[in-house]
């Protein structure tokens, strides 16, 4: 099985040679750079409406972690282009951070439509280091789609941890390898490498609940379930939250 797979993998990347000629030049990098917020902001609405009942569900609950004040602040890392603004409670302090500066006129848009939360900053950073945000600072953290394309999903995590305030929680919804042995893990395997590419860093193989379940977190409520996606790839999904 593992010498189809490889050979499987060889042929679609000699198909998939111009991108890897372009990504070797550093050209690919920055059209995914240019045309993934374009892109995503497409694919968002359609995602939004298959999975809006599990976002609610995800979502119910975040003013019972407000702060003293009443206010809740939160931090959402790889923010895209503003997608789940809608479901935040009001009064909400948002802060965004995603590597890409090419989100901000989206997430512009939708701050504008958008005028029961509090929009503070957007920061241009990666998960894995956001120095820019103090220690325990935050209520509420969310990734949605978002460790699916990290480099590290551990460094990740950590500073999750870090930037939220003692009893502060983690809220997730990622898409997921699927079973081994299964037919959709296997066609996982064999366009992993080419969808990397394609869809700016992000991996159909990843046991992100295995990384989850290895964090630091004080409590840990995970569920997995099959998105009532078309694309059978990214059906897989893990939704739930972390608390520190």
């Amino acid at each position: 099985m593992a010498l189809t797979v490889f050979i499987l993998q060889l042929a679609v990347c000699i198909l998939a040679f111009p991108m890897y000629l372009l990504n070797f030049l550093g050209i690919w990098s920055w059209i995914c750079r240019t045309l993934f917020p374009h892109f995503l902001a497409w694919v968002s609405v359609i995602y939004n409406e298959k999975m809006a009942s599990k976002k609610r569900e995800l979502f119910s609950n975040l003013q019972e972690f407000a702060g003293p004040s009443g206010k809740l602040s939160l931090l959402e890392v790889g923010c895209g282009t503003g997608t789940n603004f809608k479901f935040y409670p009001p009064g909400c302090r948002v802060t965004c951070v995603d590597p890409n500066p090419n989100f901000e006129k989206f997430l512009i848009k939708s701050i504008a439509e958008n005028r029961h939360l509090e929009f503070e900053r957007f920061l241009v950073a990666a998960g894995e280091n956001m120095h820019n945000v103090a220690d325990g600072s935050v209520d509420v953290v969310v990734c949605t789609l978002v460790l699916c394309s990290v480099k590290s999903q551990e460094q990740t995590l950590q500073e999750v941890y870090r930037v939220l305030r003692p009893g502060g929680v983690f809220c997730f919804l990622e898409h997921v390898a699927a079973k081994p042995l299964t037919w959709n893990y296997f066609w996982q395997q064999i366009l992993d490498p080419v969808w990397f590419l394609l869809f700016n860093g992000c991996s159909l193989t990843r046991d992100t609940w295995k990384t989850l379940e290895r964090a630091s977190f004080s409590k840990l409520k995970l569920q997995h379930l099959q998105a009532p996606l078309s694309w059978e790839l990214v059906r897989p999904h893990i939704f739930g939250y972390a608390v520190k």
